[in-house]
């Protein structure tokens, strides 16, 4: 039986591969996609996943649109990384896959009420809004989620925005903070494993090899995405950060880490939207999410390209 998942996202070009991933793999049930204000404000965040949905081929998931600002702080967005659309690198054009009307974070919590308490999983992919938002106005959804795997924090990569904080957890600390506390079966994809998950000229060229529309897609998203990385990291490719967690549920043995207790720094002068994460187990306090740093990059790549590769 499919894995019933919700995936909560602000694309992004590396959130629409991790969307395409979980298109294309039938051991996924996607209930449903919400969007989420992030890497570009939430009008943008929603268009692209209705592109993304509809590049897919897919005509059975329905989008919702959720938070447009963070729980209590302005947002700050990364078009310096994806560019003014958040999905720069091609065109295609204005999308004509249908938004479901509703409120997306309405939707987790009805869909949560609705399935089999343990499961569905939720995977938040962007700033984690609309995943506390659902918690505080429903709390009795919380013991009903299967787990939680997320794409957010660092702890030897320490942070991508500010010396010390990731770009998701930055954004809405407040929110992260609520999530990692709520007690539910957290499994945390940071800085640390997605910076191993490099792109490479290689891989970028046979995606687009494909000669389908989505390979021709993939690959100009990567590119684009690319020249950010280069630049600030001096790499060679660039991290897919996102698609880390859909590979999570398809192939856990891909990924090695550790059960620790993370924090979310909210009021430090240089380090809010810290993943305080206690490797080490100094603090005493208990743990509350398996934090992923190791990963098979070779497996991880060769998944994508066999799943992307049936998509039209």
């Amino acid at each position: 039986m499919a894995q019933k998942i919700i995936i909560d996202t602000d694309p992004g070009q590396d959130d629409a591969v991790a969307i395409l991933l979980a298109l294309a793999s039938p051991e996924l049930q996607v209930l449903g996609i919400t969007t989420v204000a992030g890497n570009v404000p939430l009008p943008l965040t929603t268009r692209n996943a209705r592109l993304i949905v509809g590049l897919s081929g897919r005509n059975d998931v329905p989008i919702l649109a959720g938070c447009d600002a963070p729980l209590s702080r302005k947002l700050v967005t990364a078009e310096n990384v994806h560019g003014q659309t958040g999905l720069d690198g091609i065109d295609l054009g204005e999308p004509d896959y249908p938004l479901t009307p509703g409120d997306g974070v309405d939707f987790i919590i009805e869909t949560l009420r609705r399935e089999p308490a343990g499961s569905v999983t939720l995977v938040p992919i962007g700033p984690l809004t609309n995943i506390a938002q659902a918690m505080m106005r429903a709390p009795d959804i919380v013991p009903r989620i299967a787990q939680i795997v997320l794409m957010g924090g660092a702890y030897f990569e320490v942070g991508n925005v500010t010396p010390t904080a990731e770009f998701n957890i930055y954004v809405d600390p407040e929110a992260a903070a609520h999530v990692f506390a709520a007690g539910v079966d957290l499994v945390v994809m940071g800085l640390d494993v997605t910076h191993k998950a490099l792109t490479s000229p290689d891989w970028v060229a046979g995606m687009r090899a494909l000669g389908t529309r989505t390979g021709e897609a993939v690959a100009s998203w990567t590119g684009f995405f690319e020249r950010y990385d280069r630049v600030k990291y001096g790499s060679e490719g660039a991290p897919l950060h996102d698609p880390c967690t859909i590979a999570y549920l398809l192939r856990p043995e891909l990924f090695s880490g550790r059960r620790i207790n993370v924090e979310i720094e909210l009021q430090g002068r240089y380090t809010t939207g810290m993943t305080v994460a206690d490797w080490w187990g100094v603090s005493g306090r208990p743990a509350n999410a398996l934090f992923m740093n190791q990963i098979d990059r070779d497996g991880f790549f060769a998944l994508l390209t066999e799943r992307i590769s049936t998509l039209p």
